[in-house]
């Protein structure tokens, strides 16, 4: 059930899902919008956003297994495992059909959603995701994070300068590069995450994806590169295409363009 706390337009709950224990929040009003979080903490990775999402839907944010509020038996990830999760939260909130917005791990769980549970999306936007680790530049650098979680704070700066455009980072300022870098920790969650990162293979589901879907690439993208995105979309039937001249994290270095383009692909 929905528990409103404190601020009367965020609702709080949990579902559990084959033993895993996902929390999600629910913000605003209108349609279901879906927002999937990348591999890391969890779905706070929207936070700075979700009040632009939610003047006109009814966000879900869910938590993940593997994402800090989550919890459930550690084993390993699997897009099946996800996307379920996704669904039950979905199907918890009782508001019907969702529009599903996933970034980079979110994007590939988006993906195993539409595919498997058809039933639930309207329209799909995967964003900087990958169909599966054929590309040998993607393969190596998440061979490399995971041995970095040794160093927490290598770590953390890896995952950022490949995260970002050296020309946003130098925008942002030295303040906020610092705190960044601090973002993501080798947390056991984490490496759960990029071993699924690692281990993905979404090619038998893409032909199965039927909602109409945007993909969006990122050609300075130095975590997953644009490649990926293109071959995304030749292998979903009937999708759509955009790039955007960004970084892996393009809902923070071209942040209202890329929310324009988003909502108006949401709104037909």
């Amino acid at each position: 059930m929905i528990a409103t706390t404190e601020a009367a337009t965020v609702r709080e709950a949990v579902v559990t899902v084959d033993g895993a224990r996902i929390p999600y929040r629910m913000v605003g009003r209108g349609p279901v919008l879906v927002l999937i979080h990348g591999t890391g903490p969890g779905s706070v990775m929207w936070d700075d956003t979700i009040e632009r999402y939610a003047e006109r839907h009814t966000v879900l944010l869910p938590d993940l297994s593997g994402s800090v509020p989550a919890e459930d038996d550690g084993g390993p990830l699997t897009v099946e495992r996800l996307a379920g999760q996704v669904a039950a939260v979905i199907e918890d909130a009782g508001r019907g059909l969702a529009d599903v917005l996933g970034f980079s791990m979110g994007a590939t769980v988006g993906l195993g959603l539409a595919a498997l549970r058809p039933d639930l999306v309207r329209r799909l936007v995967p964003v900087a995701g990958w169909p599966d680790v054929e590309d040998e530049y993607l393969r190596n650098l998440l061979i490399v994070w995971a041995r970095l979680a040794g160093d927490p704070e290598a770590f953390g700066r890896f995952a950022m300068i490949t995260a970002f455009s050296p020309g946003f980072l130098d925008r942002i300022g030295r303040e906020a590069v610092e705190a960044s870098a601090g973002f993501m920790q080798p947390l056991p969650g984490t490496l759960r995450h990029i071993a699924y990162d690692a281990g993905l293979d979404l090619k038998p589901l893409l032909p199965r994806i039927t909602a109409p879907t945007l993909v969006i690439g990122c050609t300075a993208d130095a975590t997953v590169p644009v490649a990926n995105a293109r071959r995304l979309h030749a292998l979903i039937p009937h999708s759509s295409y955009r790039e955007f001249d960004s970084g892996h994290v393009v809902l923070a270095e071209r942040a209202e363009e890329f929310l324009q383009t988003v909502l108006e692909f949401f709104e037909v």
